[in-house]
């Protein structure tokens, strides 16, 4: 299993992405502002396939956090994420989510296209373990590509997806290729499914936040009467 990877490398990614994804920058924005409605308080905040850093340093200026950690499976990734940063009160851990080992726990847990790199079991288990990785009342924030829901809709969407990322630039053989990963590099899910998956990982309230042509951002609060005790991995209740 190819565990995010990216079309671009760590060099060139920041500009690329930009002509890749529309409005890729909102959703720095609205996971910031969605922090900052939820906490009125200094923060511990997880990054998950930090990448280069990037939303990272911009959640790091408009925050208020205690402690950031970034995570990303790239050496080359974090490297450059490392470079953005001088504070002692920013990390950085090179490891695949799927084996990310941490003790501590976070008040924010980020994945910014990140989850439709996995499939089946591995994308519930990637995100159990953004679940487990958050404090009691702790938000998940993710954004990922999803599928439409008939096969005419996603025909319509990859084609509007093409024209985007023309007008931006790229040769029609590059959006060719790139749209040609769609279901072989990555694996998007519907919408719904993607809510499903966070409930039944046992996330208490899912909200959907910003949708855009064929990219999504989910809300996950982590209940504050969670008890790990009475909450199994297939995430049913046992009471």
């Amino acid at each position: 299993m190819k565990d995010n990877v990216s079309a671009f490398c760590a060099e060139e990614y920041d500009e690329k992405i930009k002509k890749t994804l529309p409005y890729y920058e909102e959703f720095y924005r609205q996971v910031i502002d969605v922090v900052k409605a939820k906490f009125d308080r200094p923060v511990k905040w997880l990054d998950v396939g930090c990448g280069t850093g990037k939303m990272a340093e911009e959640a790091w200026k408009a925050v208020k956090i205690d402690r950031l950690l970034c995570c990303d499976h790239s050496p080359e990734m974090v490297r450059t994420s490392r470079e953005r940063f001088q504070s002692k009160n920013v990390e950085f851990l090179t490891a695949s989510l799927l084996d990310m080992d941490i003790e501590e726990t976070f008040d924010v847990v980020t994945a910014i296209q990140v989850l439709h790199y996995f499939k089946g079991e591995e994308r519930m288990k990637a995100v159990r373990k953004c679940f487990e990785a958050l404090n009691a009342g702790g938000i998940f924030l993710t954004f990922e590509n999803f599928a439409p829901y008939s096969e005419a809709g996603k025909k319509l969407f990859l084609k509007r997806w093409k024209a985007y990322q023309m007008q931006q630039g790229r040769s029609k053989e590059e959006c060719e290729k790139h749209l040609q990963r769609y279901g072989k590099e990555y694996y998007p899910v519907t919408i719904s499914e993607q809510m499903d998956s966070l409930k039944q990982c046992g996330f208490k309230d899912c909200e959907i936040i910003w949708v855009s042509n064929m990219q999504a951002g989910l809300l996950g609060i982590k209940g504050r009467d969670y008890n790990e005790n009475t909450f199994h991995r297939t995430g049913k209740s046992s009471v």
